[in-house]
């Protein structure tokens, strides 16, 4: 028969090696479980801290009114949807008018609108500009051309400045003129509407088949990429020029952004859908 004092010891015995050999265990599957909950967390607060979120196209025209914009109403109203430039026998313009977007001087962006225009009719995009002081609602500055006999559109225009940079299907590198502090040597470096100090680098594409991608009267889509010195026009998806602009002295980084309605007939041009990312 066992002594009632070495029964004692051996159960006091037996149930410590118990609770060691469970309370061990335990406590790693405690540590283990606080290390693996952290990870999760710390997962989610790299991949917070790493991502920076895309900017994303905002429209920047509400399609009923001409809030946001400025221009000469005689010229510019909304309709259907539509920022339109109307051009009457009445109103007939003794220069160049446009209607501005007011919310900012965008430098690096991506446009991208729809236009539609009469055969008549002879417009433009302007971006990177400045407002002339002495003409009112005028622009300087490059502009996407656009005109309703598609002699111009898809290339890229200076408004008031170095004139044509590229021709529809041209990618051309452009450099300051010479002697450009004599305040003549602007003017005296245009050569048949076109700056004389541009190299074509390369072709975009033959140009009856550039042109026959636009549609006359109908609606065209257009997307501008403006992106350092590089500048690029798009119509219907289709690249119609480009230019790197190593004029450090003449081009803009920044500025207004508006649309035309030019000295000539009387005609119409449509806006719709204008959307805007600034990079």
């Amino acid at each position: 028969m066992v002594k009632p004092q070495i029964m004692s010891f051996m159960f006091n015995t037996i149930f410590s090696r118990r609770i060691i050999t469970g309370f061990i265990p335990a406590v790693f599957a405690v540590l283990f479980c606080l290390s693996s909950c952290k990870k999760p967390a710390d997962d989610n607060a790299a991949t917070a801290t790493d991502s920076v979120a895309e900017p994303e196209f905002v429209s920047i025209f509400n399609g009923t009114s001409l809030e946001g914009w400025e221009g000469d109403t005689t010229y510019w109203h909304a309709e259907n949807g539509s920022l339109v430039g109307e051009v009457t026998p009445q109103t007939l313009l003794k220069t160049n008018t446009f209607i501005v977007w007011k919310g900012g001087t965008p430098g690096d962006f991506e446009l991208k609108l729809e236009f539609r225009i009469a055969e008549a009719g002879n417009s433009g995009i302007n971006y990177r500009s400045e407002a002339l002081t002495d003409v009112p609602h005028a622009l300087r500055g490059y502009q996407a051309d656009i005109d309703g006999k598609i002699n111009y559109t898809g290339q890229n225009y200076e408004e008031r400045g170095r004139t044509t940079l590229a021709y529809r299907g041209e990618a051309a590198t452009i450099y300051t003129q010479d002697n450009p502090s004599d305040p003549e040597s602007l003017r005296a470096n245009v050569k048949n509407n076109a700056w004389n100090k541009r190299t074509v680098t390369g072709t975009l594409g033959n140009a009856d088949s550039l042109k026959a991608a636009i549609k006359s009267g109908d609606w065209n889509t257009c997307h501008i990429i403006a992106k350092g010195n590089r500048l690029e026009h798009y119509v219907n998806g289709i690249l119609m020029s480009a230019v790197t602009d190593e004029d450090t002295v003449n081009r803009k980084m920044s500025g207004l952004l508006g649309v035309q309605v030019h000295v000539g007939p009387p005609m119409t041009v449509e806006y719709r859908n204008i959307l805007l990312k600034q990079l």
